[in-house]
């Protein structure tokens, strides 16, 4: 019974206001040490990546070019095109790194957020390990590049309907951004046999709370914002308070 109350408890409830007030107490608390140390850490990692991602395109860019006997400009051209063809993916890969980095560090958000609004819930929690987390962030960084390279044929065609593509992208990564989100917080305070039924009860309440997270993600500038807000808003529709 105890479990079951539990597993009800945390439960999110998108149509009773949750979402809009997790949002803004999310929004209140950027400012707090946790929160901004998080926002750099994971920021600065995943620029970090990038960078290595870039560098890595540009260097066997050029490599291709001089084993077909390029050189010069045309080797210094093809590196620039593998730069472009990251930049191009960037709207995908950075949702998919930055999140993957970011749940490296959500315990530090996701106890932020409790230590002020869910002390209770704090003390009963667990301890969610660096390793456990460091594998939660690589299977979702995995999850939403697989999934979304997959689609991409859908993306393209659905550009001729101007809408269908955005649509598409944020069903996909709605359910995807979603699970992720919830589920680091999730772990904190639920045994692993009742993860199944927690998941089975909160299908269309996660994927509401990844809509909204992708759509953060779709805002320049916010877009740079949205892991730490993503994890602090799955931390207060967890819990489920009313305003």
């Amino acid at each position: 019974m105890r479990l079951r109350n539990r597993v009800d408890a945390g439960a999110i409830r998108p149509h009773d206001g949750r979402m809009i007030r997790a949002f803004f107490l999310s929004i209140g608390q950027f400012g707090d040490r946790a929160f901004l140390i998080v926002f750099a850490k994971s920021l600065a990692i995943t620029f970090a990546l990038f960078a290595l991602l870039g560098g890595g395109a540009w260097m066997w860019a050029q490599s291709l070019a001089a084993t077909q006997g390029a050189d010069g400009w045309l080797s210094a051209l093809a590196g620039f095109a593998a730069l472009l063809a990251v930049f191009a993916a960037g709207w995908l890969l950075f949702r998919a790194i930055a999140i993957g980095v970011m749940m490296v560090f959500a315990e530090e958000i996701v106890v932020a957020v409790e230590r002020k609004h869910y002390p209770q819930a704090l003390a009963e929690a667990r301890h969610v390990g660096m390793g456990r987390a460091a594998l939660m962030g690589l299977g979702s960084a995995v999850r939403a590049v697989l999934v979304n390279i997959v689609v991409l044929p859908l993306y393209v065609v659905l550009l001729v309907t101007g809408v269908g593509t955005i649509a598409l992208f944020l069903v996909v990564n709605g359910w995807l951004l979603g699970r992720d989100l919830a589920e680091m917080v999730a772990a904190r305070h639920l045994p692993a046999a009742a993860m199944r039924g927690w998941r089975a009860s909160t299908r269309l309440e996660r994927f509401t709370l990844g809509v909204a997270g992708t759509g953060l993600f779709m805002v320049p500038i916010v877009n740079l914002v949205a892991p730490v807000l993503g994890a602090a808003m799955a931390t207060h529709l967890f819990h489920g308070e009313k305003a």
